[in-house]
């Protein structure tokens, strides 16, 4: 079976944020991912995953306002500067805390727009270029239209051809198992395909986004498909949990030892 990172932005919400590193660990993760980390100093989180041993396997660079409603500037229209230095904020924090790769969100825009498509693309290079010249993977993910509406990047097959154009080997699909089959369906198929592409890949049931084991797909059979198709990465744990964290745990059981 793959290895497991805990979502701390979704799970253990029963805690503050600060504090679910301890909560995750105590409940048999060795390893986390979240979404912005930037409320807290980059030494605080340090500390939090040395403290607990973990590892953090994943954030996100910083996505605009997010209160507003914006979700990443990378295709928004003069928003450069401000793209820049969040690519260099994200940097700060991932060599502080041995983050490996780092998720570009693409932003609130059409793909018919040509200007804002052209920008996005530019914000790949120089966003892959960066976070390459210190060995970090960069990722891009497909989210699907009903959680996010009106966002550019909404198609796998359009992805994958953005990460085989822009030709930087540091460019890797993130692959959302709930996200591809609200867009698409067929996750073993498009696992199989994309493997080549693909770093890192997350987990939720569909479709409530809840627990694995709970929705309409045969979660440990994807599982299982990962490690036949040698994925080596973790799986983040990217879910709501239905009745409490601890109490959704129970699917791990089911997990072959």
């Amino acid at each position: 079976m793959p290895r497991f990172a805990a979502n701390l932005t979704m799970m253990f919400n029963e805690h503050a944020f600060l504090d679910r590193f301890g909560a995750a660990a105590e409940a048999g993760f060795d390893a986390v991912e979240f979404l912005f980390p930037y409320e807290f100093p980059a030494e605080v989180i340090a500390e939090k995953l040395t403290g607990n041993g973990l590892r953090a396997v994943l954030f996100n660079m910083p996505p605009g306002d997010w209160a507003r409603g914006e979700r990443g500037i990378a295709a928004l229209a003069g928003r450069e500067d401000e793209f820049r230095a969040g690519v260099e904020k994200a940097l700060v924090y991932a060599k502080t805390l041995g983050v490996p790769r780092l998720h570009l969100m693409a932003g609130i825009a059409s793909r018919a727009d040509g200007a804002a498509l052209a920008r996005y693309r530019d914000a790949l290079a120089f966003a892959a270029d960066a976070v390459g010249a210190e060995g970090l993977d960069l990722l891009i993910e497909p989210l699907n239209r009903r959680d996010m509406p009106g966002y550019l990047l909404d198609d796998f097959d359009f992805a994958a051809g953005l990460i085989e154009a822009l030709g930087r080997p540091n460019l890797k699909l993130q692959f959302d198992i709930y996200h591809r089959q609200i867009l698409h369906g067929d996750v073993l198929k498009g696992l199989e395909a994309m493997m080549p592409i693909i770093g890192h890949v997350q987990t939720a049931s569909v479709p409530l986004r809840n627990e694995p084991g709970t929705g309409e797909l045969d979660d440990f059979r994807i599982f299982a498909a990962l490690d036949a198709l040698g994925y080596g990465g973790h799986v983040g744990c990217e879910y709501r949990p239905a009745a409490g964290t601890l109490a959704g745990l129970d699917w791990r059981r089911r997990l072959p030892s």
